[in-house]
């Protein structure tokens, strides 16, 4: 995709999900990994989607999506929060690279949300101290306890910071002009699977 016209939203997300298809069935095609790849895209970059996603290493965007070099620009932190440097990154490939798909893909077992639901359930706030600053931003779509309380609250965070990311002035804009869509996803540990939340 790196080298080809660029998708729509609408492309780029069936795109993703055939990839993620060919992921579940171990039938991966690892696109544009090679050498000479590698050189064509020193020229510049046009990727199809952007992802911002959990920071965790079970969950790598390219592999998940079956998609190689260029295809997509990849924000990470854990639980997928949101702070000045991500809004500046995605306002980056929004704008300055007319990124027209953003998925926000939160995962099963997302350690940050374990602890979010955790010190919602009223259990003292994880070490460092900054991971309970990043927690913070979490806990207020967490509501009960256990793995259950896990799940729901993936999902809850996930719907939180695609709203989030709506409304901030950096983003609205393109959104608003249907230049840019936000979807939000969850990707399953176990399955492999890619679903829209």
């Amino acid at each position: 995709m790196a080298n080809d016209s660029r998708p729509t939203a609408a492309q780029a997300w069936q795109m993703m999900l055939e990839g993620n298809g060919r992921w579940q069935r171990d039938e991966r095609e690892d696109p544009r990994r090679s050498a000479e790849e590698r050189a064509a895209a020193v020229a510049g970059q046009t990727p199809a989607a952007m992802i911002l996603s959990c920071s965790d290493s079970r969950v790598p965007a390219e592999l998940v999506f079956d998609l190689g070099l260029g295809d997509l620009f990849v924000v990470r932190t854990a639980g997928q929060v949101v702070d000045d440097a991500v809004l500046g990154t995605l306002a980056f490939g929004a704008g300055a690279l007319g990124i027209p798909l953003l998925v926000v893909l939160g995962h099963s077992q997302c350690g940050a949300v374990k602890a979010a639901v955790s010190v919602a359930a009223g259990q003292p706030a994880p070490a460092p101290s900054t991971l309970g600053a990043l927690v913070g931003d979490i806990v207020p779509v967490c509501e009960g306890e256990g793995e259950g309380a896990v799940a729901g609250a993936v999902d809850a965070n996930v719907r939180r910071v695609v709203a989030q990311l709506t409304s901030d002035p950096s983003l609205s804009g393109a959104v608003c002009n249907d230049h840019l869509t936000i979807i939000g996803a969850r990707y399953d540990l176990e399955t492999g699977a890619v679903l829209e939340v």
